[in-house]
């Protein structure tokens, strides 16, 4: 179902950025993965979307993912400005939009803990939620993980999980021709589609050079949101498709997010 990807196919250079474009390195930025069933996600996206499956042991599958990081350096990537620092949770599906071919992400929310989250809760509608993030992480000198914990205390996606990483460790990616193409397709989506809090179709879009990922051991998961969803429950999550790890990414958020 995967047709073979290649990094030199979707890195592009960096957009200049402008007005009130945002910079901001990414710590101990996770991609935790979830297969799971098509049906649990029916009738979520307008139809100009479609669920971009994989097959895994015969089964057509979707595929989420958790994305916990800290926001450090958070600041404008123009003019001088506060940096700030955050701890945030993103929760997205990978998806196809149709009308494009463009292959981007479903993004169903995100917990942030900062005052900050006023902007784009209120002034832009997004699906933006508070919650106390904190980070407890542990690396070595080539910066593997050998603990990685994240808790986020919330009302709307309240959550925990708890792994660790090694360079070493192969990373295997089920569903994909090889593990590039599985690379690119949960690493590099640079626009993503949610329904606002009012309901209107928005947009987003990022850049982010080729991420520096090693692969993740999961120990124990915890996301609430997923299970109250019916998309993956509590004990669906100990067994993740796949854990993927970047210390810092670098990533550019273009702004204002748009209406569709």
């Amino acid at each position: 179902m995967q047709a073979v990807r290649r990094f030199a196919d979707v890195l592009h250079p960096q957009p200049a950025p402008s007005g009130i474009d945002i910079a901001c390195g990414l710590r101990h930025f996770a991609i935790i993965t979830y297969a799971f069933d098509p049906a649990r996600f029916a009738g979520v996206m307008p139809p100009r979307f479609r669920l971009d499956t994989v097959d895994i042991a015969g089964r057509e599958r979707a595929l989420l993912s958790v994305v916990p990081f800290l926001d450090v350096d958070f600041t404008s990537a123009v003019h001088p400005f506060p940096r700030f620092t955050m701890g945030q949770t993103n929760y997205r599906v990978y998806i196809v939009d149709q009308d494009t071919g463009e292959r981007c992400v479903w993004f169903i929310g995100t917990t942030l803990d900062s005052w900050t989250l006023v902007v784009p809760r209120h002034l832009w509608n997004l699906p933006w939620y508070p919650g106390r993030v904190r980070f407890d992480c542990r690396q070595d000198a080539a910066g593997n993980y050998l603990h990685y914990a994240m808790d986020t205390a919330a009302e709307w996606a309240p959550a925990r999980v708890v792994l660790d990483s090694h360079r070493e460790h192969p990373i295997a990616l089920a569903g994909f021709p090889d593990t590039e193409s599985g690379l690119v397709y949960l690493t590099h989506p640079l626009r993503g589609f949610y329904h606002r809090r009012d309901g209107i179709l928005g947009t987003y879009h990022v850049w982010h050079g080729r991420l520096d990922v090693s692969a993740g051991r999961l120990q124990h998961a915890e996301f609430a949101l997923l299970d109250r969803l019916g998309l993956v429950d509590v004990a669906e999550q100990q067994h993740p498709h796949s854990v993927l790890v970047d210390p810092l990414a670098q990533f550019t958020i273009y702004l204002p997010p748009q209406r569709c």
